[in-house]
């Protein structure tokens, strides 16, 4: 059987608050050089290249965005950038670029990557993908790629995958339940069963397969994407895009659609991961200290340890405290413990309620 053509949709739409004070609406998280000289878009571009087998990228962002990524992002033509006029969730976003691979060719297999995630062990990842495509080709199945967890992480959700149903000589299974982020006691007990792995957020499936599970799963939806698809291509693409986005509702991708799939499956997968999704996930990953801080930028801890200091441009101290995250920049300055980052949100809202633009 002759392969069907492979292409990588990266989604760069996210605001990335829990970042926050470095993340803004102007320069999310995505568009920032986090863990080295790259931004975290720019190294997830560039992952994807060295995939031998993937032949295209596509960016979906929104409008807001779309401009700056196709001026500062090296590798994806213009004409990948897929523009969503405003943020409806994982299950529209990725529904619009299929729309415009269906145009194509409905039986091209997507691989679907978040923009801001950090990926280490090329010939794993590579591996992982290609046992979704051939997934997607042999059995018309919508795969996720599911991490072997390393610990019992709270942040992350997890996939149960099914050990009576195994594919690809192990390599994936069937799936019987998705796990939003557990509590700690939860989490131990998922690593102890052995049969849940970290949900990554990354998928493989063909276009034409993604868009028949939208049909039956989420038929409201449908009816309302199904007329934009009907005139991608067209001089009437732009104004059918603007006239029915703003009647669909939010959705992601694991409500949506895979909670109700019967044709889905985990990929296991070996490669190292972290989403990235707060401080706490950047702490993780940064090398340490022998007290356990991490300092980026110019800082000093004194009888302290296990401290976040991220400091640009400016001297920042802590003396005494323990467990906390610094956060330092030009116009704004985070204190919060460790184990409360995840409530960052509630302090970007407030600043949405008291009208700070400037600080947003």
């Amino acid at each position: 059987m002759s392969q069907s053509k492979m292409v990588s949709v990266i989604m760069a739409g996210g605001r990335g608050t829990r970042f926050w004070p470095l993340s803004r609406r102007d320069r999310p998280k995505q568009m920032l050089n986090i863990v080295g000289e790259q931004s975290m878009l720019q190294m997830t571009v560039d992952r994807l290249r060295k995939l031998r087998f993937m032949e295209e990228i596509y960016i979906i962002v929104g409008r807001d965005l779309a401009e700056k990524i196709s001026n500062e992002i090296n590798g994806v033509p213009k004409h990948n950038i897929i523009v969503e006029p405003s943020r409806k969730n994982t299950a529209l976003s990725i529904a619009l670029v299929a729309l415009h691979l269906r145009q194509k060719n409905p039986d091209t297999v997507m691989g679907i990557f978040p923009a801001d995630h950090l990926v280490v062990g090329h010939r794993a990842f590579s591996s992982a993908i290609s046992a979704g495509r051939k997934l997607a080709e042999s059995d018309d199945m919508l795969s996720t790629l599911g991490v072997v967890p390393s610990s019992a992480h709270t942040g992350y959700g997890y996939i149960q995958f099914d050990k009576k149903k195994p594919l690809l000589e192990k390599r994936a299974f069937g799936v019987k339940t998705f796990a939003e982020k557990p509590t700690a006691a939860a989490a131990k007990r998922f690593i102890a069963s052995g049969d849940f792995l970290w949900n990554s957020g990354m998928f493989v499936w063909k276009t034409k397969t993604y868009l028949e599970a939208m049909e039956l799963h989420m038929p409201i939806h449908w009816e309302i994407m199904s007329k934009i698809g009907d005139d991608v291509g067209t001089r009437r693409y732009k104004t059918t895009l603007e006239a029915e986005w703003d009647n669909l509702t939010p959705e992601s991708i694991d409500y949506g659609i895979l909670e109700h799939a019967k044709n889905i499956c985990v990929v296991q997968s070996e490669f190292k991961w972290s989403d990235l999704g707060s401080w706490n996930a950047y702490y993780d990953i940064m090398t340490k200290k022998e007290d356990g801080n991490v300092i980026k930028g110019e800082g000093i801890v004194i009888d302290g340890s296990g401290n976040l200091i991220h400091s640009n441009g400016k001297l920042t101290t802590v003396l005494g405290l323990s467990d906390i995250a610094v956060i330092n920049t030009e116009d704004a300055i985070l204190v919060i413990p460790q184990q409360r980052v995840e409530e960052i949100r509630e302090i970007v809202s407030q600043l949405e309620e008291k009208g700070k633009e400037n600080l947003l």
